[in-house]
């Protein structure tokens, strides 16, 4: 099981500070990346990433929450490890699924609760992951929508019954008392970002969602 804390939950001011709390232990850093648009609110944008880049060790996964995120692929491909995109953001899916892996990225596509694991049929062979929100994009600390347990079952059995190997990531409401419904469905990567940058001691709650 890999958990991907999310920094949308850290401390503003000193990211670097919150970052190396949890670098020990974790086995990817998640950025949450939104424009005001395709969600209804605005983090922050590449120069932190690039900066994050260089003060950690730390895979960084970078989840586009933007319209038209392929004005803006390129430039996170940069730096990241992953690169998410919506389903509902881009016209031309799978062109822009190409143009990340050509960047030796690794392409995921994120779904909102609404969008159904359907969609991605078409693609499923193209991308190397799948992230099911389990909250509605835009902000933390929200509760965490049941209906996310079946879409990463439905996703699971499709790549068992085909022999697929592309990774399945939750975001959203993970905490004690959801992951380990998650990680029986299916999941392989946990995002969490209140649950870790908001307790005592963060690194203890990476240990925590390791452990079944």
């Amino acid at each position: 099981m890999m958990v991907a804390p999310s920094i949308l939950s850290a401390n503003f001011a000193n990211f670097e500070s919150d970052v190396k709390k949890v670098e020990e232990v974790a086995d990817y850093l998640h950025l949450d990346i939104m424009d005001g648009h395709f969600v209804p609110n605005l983090t922050f944008g590449m120069g932190v990433g690039r900066a994050l880049k260089k003060v950690t060790s730390l895979p960084l996964d970078s989840h586009l929450m933007v319209e038209r995120p392929e004005d803006f692929v390129d430039d996170f491909c940069e730096f990241s490890d992953v690169v998410t995109v919506h389903y509902e953001a881009t016209y031309h899916l799978h062109r822009l699924i190409q143009r990340i892996k050509e960047k030796d990225t690794k392409a995921f596509v994120a779904l909102n609760p609404h969008t159904p694991v359907e969609c991605l049929k078409e693609i499923i062979m193209d991308i190397d992951g799948v992230l099911i929100m389990s909250v509605n994009p835009g902000f933390g600390g929200q509760k965490f929508i049941p209906n996310a347990l079946n879409k990463i079952r439905e996703l699971d059995e499709y790549r068992k019954k085909r022999g697929l190997t592309f990774q399945i990531e939750v975001d959203g409401g993970i905490n004690s008392e959801t992951y380990v419904a998650a990680i029986k469905a299916g999941v392989d990567i946990l995002v969490a970002g209140s649950y870790v940058f908001k307790s005592e001691n963060p690194a203890e709650a990476v240990r925590s969602l390791k452990r079944i």
